[in-house]
């Protein structure tokens, strides 16, 4: 077996992982185990409390990047919960409107709603684009299990037909995510593309491989020509050379959006070369999932999560950018 076959099964292991509701209930349950994996998970999660979120986002401000911001949490099942998540995502809008921080406010329609009621998912999200196309505050939506990509879409369309302040995110992954975007080109919001984080089936989607690459750079491409503000979410090397050489991001609009942790080296490389960087920052309780999904992502994670667990020191990832 191979390397790249071995990094393969692993990274589909950890997806695994990161759906097992009884490992998750586990972890939260067995306080020992909570705050090794919680040392693991602060690489890339800026702390469970709005503040250490406000904080770190804005250290990364003063060093010249643009922010996102994402209240953690996702397949929320019970209605309070989701309208706590809401009265929570209303907070943090609130906060950088109070600190005059222009930070973008992210978040996954199945924290708010989408789990239970679209109707419910739809009418939390104007609420909040309401109150945030007041505070002059971008909202993003994130892309889910493509399982619940119609309804997402559905959503957003209907959305943004009444309020310009929200983008969304599409996975290169996904076989039907050209058409998708073809779809999209009259809407004017913002869009976000990402190869894909979540374990799909051989028939919707390509695993990582070139093909991957090069459908990433045909949907960039695509929905630049389309006139859309465009963040290339993504930290293969391979494909930020190859749209640096394209010169996409002399386009308005369109920037590198990074995540918080992953290569703050690269990040700070491209941001002192004039490029338009944004870190994507999250916190929250909800961090399992996240920690699972960095880790699929790039195995070799593994080792930092190992390392970060059996330290002692602060874990403070912010102090990484330049």
């Amino acid at each position: 077996m191979t390397t790249t076959n071995l990094e393969q099964q692993f990274a589909e292991a950890m997806k695994s992982i990161a759906r097992r509701h009884d490992l998750k209930s586990y972890v939260e349950k067995t306080p020992a185990i909570y705050r090794l994996l919680q040392r693991a998970a602060a690489k890339y999660v800026a702390g469970e409390k709005r503040e250490e979120g406000l904080e770190a986002g804005q250290r990364l401000m003063e060093k010249g990047y643009a922010v996102s911001l994402e209240y953690i949490g996702e397949n929320t099942a019970d209605v309070q919960a989701c309208e706590a998540a809401a009265l929570e995502l209303s907070r943090l809008i609130q906060s950088l409107e109070e600190r005059k921080l222009p930070a973008r406010v992210s978040f996954d329609l199945s924290h708010i709603g989408l789990s239970i009621d679209s109707k419910l998912a739809y009418k939390q999200l104007v609420t909040l684009a309401s109150q945030a196309q007041q505070a002059g505050i971008e909202l993003f939506i994130s892309m889910e299990e493509s399982g619940k990509t119609d309804s997402i879409l559905q959503i957003y369309e209907k959305a943004a037909a009444v309020h310009g302040n929200i983008g969304i995110t599409l996975q290169a992954q996904l076989n039907r995510t050209p058409q998708d975007l073809i779809g999209l080109q009259s809407i004017p919001g913002r869009v976000r593309i990402v190869k894909g984080a979540y374990q799909e089936p051989e028939q919707l989607s390509i695993p990582r491989s070139s093909a991957l690459n090069e459908r990433y750079l045909l949907l960039v491409e695509q929905a630049v020509r389309q006139g859309h503000r465009v963040s290339i979410a993504t930290h293969d090397e391979a494909v930020i050379k190859e749209i640096m050489l394209r010169e996409w991001l002399h386009e308005p609009g369109v920037e590198f959006e990074m995540l918080y942790g992953i290569r703050p080296d690269l990040s700070s490389q491209l941001k002192q070369a004039g490029y338009p960087v944004r870190i994507y920052l999250t916190y929250g309780h909800e961090w399992y999932l996240y920690l699972c999904h960095r880790i699929a992502e790039y195995p070799p994670n593994l080792f930092q999560a190992i390392l970060d667990i059996t330290g002692s020191g602060e874990i403070d990832s912010a102090k990484d950018y330049e």
